[in-house]
Formats: structure tokens, sequence, C-alpha cells
């Protein structure tokens, strides 16, 4: 239950009581990311079935916002960094790591986090039924798992911490999970190469694993996983 607490704290922004832990128990968290999915996922969909009954485009609004806000735009940050840091990289390599250690956002990152909203509200307007939104956030909360286990980290910090914490066994729990979905949404499987696609983008772009790349990866599957779910209605 610790653990899972953890992943809760780290992942949203809900109430939770203050607990002592150490560095392996935040290692071990990360094997919870997907659970705080299920509940950012039902926040969501709560939020578009509630206020869908009104309006289609407020139920979207709606449920952007509770994203948002049950992140603390966490994973919008990391997309920002991310991109500002691939936009500078394009002429100087060098200059990478220094972009992604500023704190503030340039106009790529304006660009990525505003191109990502836009997405979302527009595919959270034609997703049909709220409750699958649920698994769409859990499943997202599986690439950083796996993105721990097959990329390097770029530098000290938690993706170094996480990579204690987790193996291939709970990639394979979580996946058997979501497969179970899979006869009535097939369109989950799009989760597979989206992850995929991403630690790719990685390796061969930025060269290894950090927190702002697992935030703006878990933004972009959610994106893909929407855009699916939304073309096979």
């Amino acid at each position: 239950m610790k653990h899972l607490i953890l992943a809760l704290q780290f992942m949203t922004r809900l109430p939770l009581p203050a607990i002592e832990a150490d560095k392996q128990d935040y290692a071990k968290a990360m094997r919870w990311f997907p659970a705080a999915g299920l509940v950012v996922g039902g926040c969501v969909a709560g939020a578009v079935w509630a206020l869908g009954r009104v309006d289609p485009w407020l139920g979207a609004l709606g449920g952007l916002a509770a994203w948002v806000g049950m992140t603390g735009a966490l994973h919008l940050d990391g997309l920002g960094d991310m991109a500002d840091a691939a936009g500078a990289a394009h002429k100087d390599p060098a200059r990478l790591k220094a972009v992604l250690s500023d704190p503030h956002i340039g106009s790529f990152g304006a660009v990525a986090i505003v191109m990502q909203l836009l997405a979302k509200l527009v595919l959270l307007h034609d997703v049909g039924d709220a409750l699958w939104l649920v698994p769409v956030a859990a499943a997202a909360r599986v690439g950083p798992l796996v993105w721990t286990l097959v990329l390097p980290s770029l530098h000290e910090g938690l993706g170094t911490l996480f990579r204690d914490g987790v193996g291939w066994r709970h990639v394979v729990m979580w996946g058997a999970g979501l497969a179970l979905a899979l006869p009535v949404a097939p369109w989950l499987v799009m989760v597979v190469p989206a992850i995929a696609l991403w630690a790719l983008w990685i390796r061969r772009r930025i060269g290894g694993i950090s927190g702002d790349g697992h935030g703006a990866g878990i933004e972009l599957v959610e994106t893909a996983l929407l855009l699916a779910m939304v073309c096979a209605r």
C-alpha cells in the first residue's frame, strides 16, 4: 500500500497523507504508475460523462481540465522541455542537456503544449464512451516502466532511481491486465507501437531517458490512444 500511495503522490495532485519512505520505496513506487493512471483516467472519464450530458464540448473541456488538474500539468511540462531540447539540439547537439535543465519554456515548448492540449480537447469531444478513458491513462503509464528498462538514463536522477524498482515481470503483469480489454477495445493494442516509437525517438534524438522524457512520452501515448479510439468508432 505504501508504494501505491507514493505512486499517487508522484503522479497526481490528490491530497494524500505524508508517509515515511526511503529510496527503495520510491523506486518500487514506479510499479504502481499504471494504477495511478486508473485513478487519473477515472476522474477524467467522470468529468467527460457528467459535463458531456450538458454539451459534448463542455464535457471535452471538463475532461481536459480534470486531466491537467489531476496531474498538475507535470507531464505537459516534460513535453515542453523535451520539445525545447529537441529544437535546440537540432542545430547544436551540445545544448541539449543545458536546455533540459532550464526551467523556462521556450517557443518550441509552448507550441508543443498548445498543440497537445488542442489535440486532447478535440479527441475528447469524439471519444464516445468515456469509460474507456480509464485504460487509456493506465496504458500510457506502462510506458515509463518499459522506457526505464530499455533506455539508458540521460543523467542521475529519478530515472536512475526507478531502474532498481521495476522489472519485466511488472510490465507483463500490467500488459496482461490491459490485454483482457482487447476483445472489446482492440484499439488498445496501439499502446505497443506508441511506447516503442517513443523509445526509438528518445534513443536517436536524445540519447537517454529522463523525467522529462517520461512525462512527454506519457502525454504522447495518451494522445495516440485517444486517436486510435476515435478512429475505431
